[in-house]
């Protein structure tokens, strides 16, 4: 059977997207390689969040093309995702040797397309459409590779987003919220356990919303709450993440479970995107500061180790100095374990595109040095404080850079180093922490727990 390389870009839906693919490909009996060069087949799974995203996509794409057509004149060649879906057509038009477009939507129908292209019943395909209930048809895993099992897994709850932030393509990309059942969420985590999985991240482009408008609230708790106590429940699962949450989806029973759920991670992704109320109200977050503030007090007082990250946006339109200084007081005040921060580029189509005042780049990139050298200085810290403690941790593998290391990641989601084995793999183990690097913990393999 053919082979396929998949290549992804961007969050982590993208991430569980590919996997989803290449799990429906391999259950055809198509077989995956780690390069383009030895491939059949390419595919790359795009985002279109930000434009350098896209232009490295495209980039990729192009050159990958050139060096095929000589050595593999028959090789095919796809574009799957965000970057697919918004614009369709115009790859082809643009990169006329692609073969393959295929919408947010259509991710399970891959597997037939390729099939349609390999045996010449069509020469071009671009499915963009939207198709009811696609958000349960993503079920499939690919656990590392289809041999070891793995520790983590991302499962995805919802699709879609409702918010549109003036700045994000995410809801042109993604479609409206559409959100899956409990049961079958639940049904999808307890194979994922018994797989040996130990720990399970649940996805969605804002996962706090998950069956707003599907599920009623019981007994005071919203859908997503309710959610994760069913997951909670599951024998065998020692921890439950979520990303990508919205400020706004954290009321208090959502707080609350921080305090009663001990599956649930120390960890709490609140993307602010900017300190200051006149540019939350321009990007439509609908929270102010304080607010966000707020969240960040009951949240530290249900879990006192809580680890609490953000994604900031730097060079919004209009930004003045005096904004940018309320961002920059609001990391001194929040002490983020850390943050994403993200230079502002414009997307087609969203109302931030045409907003008077776009910066000019220069200044964006002076403004994202002076935050981003704020977040290391308090994130090292952060990090310095854990040394000479004791951290429990999830071993969840060898140490990608270093094989005489495993790595783990602690409760509170901090990643921690150690000189061990396959044989740690899935432990939940005590480490005692002698170093720091950048944003990486390094224990003392003396001191582990065996």
């Amino acid at each position: 059977m053919p082979t396929v390389f998949i290549k992804t870009y961007g969050c982590q839906m993208n991430e569980r997207d590919s996997e989803a693919v290449a799990a429906q490909l391999v259950a055809k009996g198509y077989s995956l390689v780690k390069s383009e060069h030895v491939a059949d087949i390419v595919l790359l799974n795009t985002c279109s969040v930000r434009d350098n995203a896209e232009q490295t996509a495209l980039g990729k794409m192009s050159a990958m093309i050139g060096l095929g057509r000589k050595d593999r004149p028959d090789q095919i060649f796809g574009f799957l995702g965000c970057m697919a879906q918004s614009r369709g057509q115009e790859l082809i038009d643009r990169l006329p040797d692609v073969d393959l477009v295929v919408g947010t939507q259509k991710f399970h129908r891959v597997a037939d397309y390729l099939d349609d292209l390999l045996e010449g019943r069509r020469k071009k395909i671009v499915d963009t459409d939207a198709e009811s209930g696609s958000e349960s048809t993503i079920r499939e895993h690919l656990v590392s590779g289809g041999s070891q099992p793995s520790v983590t897994a991302f499962v995805s709850i919802m699709q879609g987003c409702n918010q549109y932030c003036t700045f994000c393509i995410v809801p042109y990309t993604r479609g409206e919220e559409r959100s899956r059942p409990i049961p079958e969420i639940v049904s999808e985590c307890q194979q994922m356990v018994s797989r040996g999985v130990k720990e399970i991240t649940l996805l969605g482009q804002i996962v706090t919303s998950y069956g707003k408008r599907e599920i009623a609230k019981h007994e005071g708790k919203t859908a997503f709450v309710q959610l994760i106590e069913a997951v909670h429940d599951i024998d065998g699962l020692e921890r439950i993440r979520f990303t990508s949450p919205h400020p706004k989806g954290y009321g208090d029973d959502l707080v609350e479970a921080y305090v009663r759920l001990p599956k649930l991670a120390s960890h709490a992704h609140l993307p602010v995107q900017s300190g200051s109320d006149r540019v939350l109200k321009l990007m439509h977050r609908g929270y102010d500061r304080q607010r966000f503030l707020e969240i960040v007090q009951k949240l530290r007082l249900a879990r006192s180790n809580i680890g609490i990250t953000s994604d900031i946006i730097v060079g919004f339109p209009g930004e003045t100095e005096e904004d940018f200084n309320q961002t920059l007081s609001l990391c001194r005040e929040v002490e983020f374990d850390n943050a994403f921060l993200f230079k502002y580029s414009p997307r087609r189509d969203t109302p931030a595109a045409s907003m008077p005042g776009q910066l000019p780049e220069s200044l964006i990139e002076e403004r994202h040095a002076r935050l981003l050298e704020l977040v290391n200085e308090i994130g090292a810290r952060k990090y310095d404080a854990f040394i000479g403690k004791q951290a429990r941790i999830l071993v969840e593998g060898p140490s990608k850079k270093n094989s005489a290391r495993v790595m783990g990641r602690t409760t509170c989601n901090k990643i921690v180093l150690f000189e061990g084995s396959e044989r740690h793999k899935g432990q939940v183990m005590d480490v005692s922490i002698t170093r720091v690097g950048s944003f990486t913990l390094y224990g003392d393999p003396a001191i582990v727990n065996l």
